[in-house]
């Protein structure tokens, strides 16, 4: 009798909905365990879901451009297990019925104290090769669990963490940090008791009837999604809100199995130019389409594309909203004297990107003020003083006072706590703000989050810690994610005025330069006060101008008396 098995998505190490790019299988298809399903896409990586089992596709319950999260359903199998096992096991009982049965005790006791050496390896990744070990989370001599994380990896653009395949007690760890590793390089040795092993099998669901068990082979166990639990994660199949930027694969006229091969960043890139990957021909491996193949389409496009209003002709690409640019110069720089070639650090190449992407496709407007910070700083200084004479180790920074007067003013004016959503605008309720950290490797934004919730030196003390761990490079994705509102403060370093990018999906960022002593008129002469410089950059299809400058001045009064925070 067959088995019928729902595969379910796994462990993809967030909470997030993610886009199906890819149905890697046909219903009729034969798969094995660790075959790969689907492709899903993040914003930051994507990955192959393999098949928790073996067996039959029955039905496919996702499609082109679905969401799925942990837990939602893939489809369904029958397994090729459940009837090669039940003839097996009938053929035994048939011809040895007396034999099976006294054995069945037999083989159970020496399961229970057999013992054996397991090497855990690295699984599937996608595609990354040589990638980089920064954390290892265990110790010989610890006893893990199945699906317990071993080890931390980085790519340049995902970090993820290597559940372990089996449980046991750990004899040697064989990686170390700044290790390099690819699918199927050796993590550690374990050993696992008998115990260990009949658990992992009574994990799996019963595929033959009770009286067989003992002549089914003990198969070693590998790690698999969990099964049975498709009410965990309910099916995204309806429309959502936001149209996914893959869902137009499903109604293209392309094969499944043949869809454009390339990396999350490459997509978003050719999805900002407006390029139909489907007509890029891919040069790395395994006909992986690179940034260098989408820019030579759009270079060749350009070159030959349409002139004046003219369509575009077949194959040629089509700039979003026609916006074309020329090719980037080429210059051999070494004609004109001697250079050096520098690699960008991960986080520049990701920041630049995005940066880019914001500033080409956001319509910025950057309102410039001052707000009068005089008692805000005498105040500042005296917490400070006082909090040496106690022993208090928070040191409040301005930084602490500009959150909590942006979230005042956030609840002044709603519509700067907001993010497009194609012709929605989504009000958000909670107060999460981003400070940009400068760090060796470049620019990073940690977000104290429910910064309406905190004291000042609360934040203080968050913030400290947030850009000791930015400058370490140990912020994790999580501390970086849900922000609502930023301040960029170069306040340290110097400046007048400067336009802030605006992080997207938020709609204003607030720039702060270097405070000076200037002169200002107070009816009767002037009078020395400490000037503090704004720069506010929103986005000009949510906040029109009067709103901008209304936000910056009630900001600034803030700021200048700090006792309306109260009111």
């Amino acid at each position: 009798m067959s088995e019928i098995i729902e595969v379910v998505v796994p462990d993809i190490g967030s909470d997030e909905d993610v886009d199906v790019i890819e149905i890697l299988v046909n219903e009729g298809d034969t798969v094995a365990q660790e075959d790969s399903l689907i492709t899903v896409e993040s914003d930051k990586a994507s990955m192959e879901i393999p098949s928790s089992h073996a067996g039959v596709v029955k039905s496919i319950k996702v499609k082109l451009g679905d969401k799925v999260r942990q837990g939602s359903l893939i489809l369904e199998l029958e397994s090729a297990d459940a009837s090669a096992t039940a003839q097996t096991s009938s053929a035994a009982v048939a011809e040895q019925p007396a034999e099976s049965a006294s054995a069945a005790p037999v083989t159970a006791a020496a399961e229970s104290t057999e013992t054996k050496t397991v090497v855990v390896r690295v699984p599937d990744i996608g595609d990354a090769h040589d990638v980089d070990v920064i954390e290892v989370l265990v110790s010989e001599g610890d006893t893990i669990e199945r699906d317990q994380s071993l080890i931390t990896l980085e790519t340049e653009k995902a970090s993820m963490e290597v559940p372990s395949s089996h449980a046991g007690v750990i004899q040697k760890i064989l990686v170390k940090v700044g290790d390099k590793v690819s699918e199927g390089s050796d993590i550690l040795e374990l050993t696992m008791s008998g115990t260990d092993t009949v658990k992992e099998q009574k994990a799996a669901p019963a595929a033959a009837p009770a009286p067989a068990a003992s002549t089914t082979p003990k198969v070693e166990s590998k790690p698999s999604a969990i099964v049975g639990q498709s009410s965990g994660g309910a099916m995204v199949s309806s429309p959502p809100k936001r149209e996914s930027p893959t869902s137009s694969f499903a109604d293209a006229n392309v094969p499944l199995r043949n869809l454009p091969h390339a990396s999350p960043s490459v997509r978003k890139f050719a999805r900002e130019l407006g390029v139909d990957l489907n007509l890029v021909q891919g040069t790395g491996s395994k006909g992986r389409i690179k940034p260098e193949d989408v820019r030579n389409f759009v270079k060749q496009a350009l070159a030959g594309g349409a002139v004046g209003g003219a369509a575009p002709a077949a194959g040629v690409a089509t700039v979003s909203g026609d916006f074309q640019v020329l090719p980037w110069p080429k210059v051999d720089f070494a004609r004109f004297g001697e250079t050096e070639i520098q690699p960008l650090s991960r986080i520049k190449k990701i920041s630049g990107a995005n940066l880019h992407r914001n500033w080409v496709m956001i319509p910025h407007v950057t309102n410039n003020d001052v707000a009068d910070i005089t008692e805000l700083e005498a105040f500042r200084k005296q917490i400070n003083e006082e909090g040496k004479k106690s022993g208090q180790a928070v040191r409040v920074t301005m930084l602490a006072f500009l959150i909590k007067a942006s979230v005042a003013a956030l609840k002044q004016f709603p519509e700067f706590n907001a993010s497009l959503d194609g012709d929605n605008l989504v009000l958000k309720k909670y107060y999460n703000i981003g400070f940009a950290a400068d760090t060796p490797n470049g620019l990073v934004v940690p977000v104290i989050k429910d910064a309406d919730k905190k004291g000042i030196l609360d934040i203080a003390q968050e913030t400290a810690e947030l850009a000791a761990l930015a400058r370490d490079g140990k912020l994790s994705a999580a501390q970086m994610q849900g922000g609502c509102f930023t301040i960029s403060s170069l306040g340290g370093i110097g400046g007048t005025d400067f336009t802030p990018i605006i992080n997207a999906p938020e709609v204003a960022i607030l720039g702060v330069s270097r405070s000076t002593m200037q002169p200002v008129w107070n009816g009767k002469d002037f009078e020395p006060r400490l000037m503090l410089p704004l720069s506010l950059s929103y986005d000009h299809r949510v906040i029109d101008g009067a709103a901008g400058a209304r936000f910056n001045a009630y900001l600034g009064q803030l700021l200048a008396d700090f006792r309306r925070i109260v009111l």
